[in-house]
C-alpha cells in the first residue's frame, strides 16, 4: 500500500470534516477490507490534528454489537479517538450543522483514574483503573456520503466518530452492574431506543478491556483522566433540527443533548 494512497484518502476525510461537505467513500482507494490500510488513514489524520493543537482526551469503541459487525463483516470492534474538542456538556444545544450526518446512541462512559500500561491487561486490571463512570450519549456522525460505509470507511473516519456528551454525576464502577444495566433513549420524550450493558461485547468492561489491549499493543497505553467510550447499549438514532434527546442508564442516571433549529453561521 503506497503512502500516497493512504494521504489521499486521508485529505478526503479531512476536507470533509472541514468543510462540512462529506465525501465519496474511501474504501475504492484502499485494499478490500484492509483494516490495517484504514487505520493508516485514521493515524495520518490523528497525528496532523494533534500537530493543529487538538488535545486527545481517550478512546472510544465501535462496532462493540455482534449484529453490526456480522453486517460489516468483521469479527472484533474497531477504535477511534476522543478530543477535548468534540466534548459537550450535559443539556447543551448542538446546532445540527456540527457533526455531518448526525445520529445518537447511548453509551457507559468510564474514567481512568490510573494508567492501562501492563502488558495484556485483564478485566481486574481495568476495574483497577478505573475512577468513576458516567452515562454518556454519542453524537457519531459520518463524512462518507449517505453513510455508505463498510469497515474499511468507518476505521479510516475515525471509527464515525462526532460529538459526546457526558453526565455530571459520577458513579464508582464497584456500585454498579453494568452487564444488566438498562438503557431507555426518548426524543421529544417518546422512546427511540432501548438496551442494556450486555448488548456491548457482552459487557461494557469487554470492550474497555479490548481497548485497553488494543492500545499497549500500539505502544500508547491508555493512561489515568482518559475517558472511554464503551459502546452503544442499543440501536442510534438519527436527529432531526429541534429534537431534545435524553437517555437514562439503571444505576447511571440520565445525560440530555438538544439539537437547535439553527443552523451555525
Amino acid at each position: 500500500m503506497s503512502d500516497s494512497i493512504i494521504r489521499e484518502a486521508a485529505d478526503l476525510i479531512r476536507r470533509a470534516h472541514e468543510t462540512g461537505t462529506a465525501c465519496d467513500p474511501v474504501r475504492g482507494l484502499l485494499p478490500t477490507q484492509s483494516v490495517e490500510a484504514a487505520y493508516a488513514v485514521q493515524k495520518l489524520n490523528a497525528d496532523y490534528w494533534q500537530q493543529q493543537g487538538r488535545r486527545v482526551v481517550g478512546c472510544k469503541a465501535g462496532l462493540t454489537s455482534k449484529t453490526v459487525q456480522q453486517q460489516l463483516g468483521v469479527d472484533q470492534p474497531d477504535f477511534g479517538l476522543l478530543y477535548a474538542d468534540m466534548f459537550v456538556c450535559d443539556g447543551e444545544q448542538v446546532s445540527l450543522d456540527a457533526v455531518l450526518q448526525p445520529k445518537v446512541e447511548a453509551e457507559v462512559a468510564l474514567v481512568l483514574g490510573k494508567d492501562l500500561d501492563v502488558d495484556l491487561p485483564t478485566v481486574a486490571d481495568v476495574i483497577g483503573a478505573v475512577d468513576y463512570v458516567l452515562p454518556a450519549i454519542e453524537i457519531v456522525g459520518s463524512r462518507i456520503k449517505n453513510w455508505d460505509i463498510n469497515i474499511v470507511d468507518t476505521i479510516a473516519d475515525n471509527a464515525s466518530s462526532g460529538l459526546f456528551v457526558l453526565g455530571g454525576t459520577p458513579k464508582k464502577l464497584e456500585d454498579l452492574d453494568l452487564r444488566l444495566c438498562g438503557m431507555v433513549m426518548e426524543r421529544r420524550g417518546e422512546q427511540v431506543s432501548s438496551g442494556a450493558g450486555q448488548a456491548c461485547l457482552g459487557h461494557p468492561l469487554n470492550a474497555a478491556v479490548w481497548l485497553a489491549r488494543t492500545f499497549v499493543g500500539l505502544g500508547t497505553p491508555l493512561k489515568a483522566g482518559d475517558i472511554i467510550l464503551t459502546g452503544a447499549l442499543g440501536p442510534m438514532v438519527s436527529v432531526e433540527p429541534g429534537d431534545q434527546i435524553e437517555a437514562r442508564i439503571s444505576g447511571l442516571g440520565s445525560v440530555r443533548v438538544g439539537f437547535s433549529k439553527e443552523k451555525q453561521s
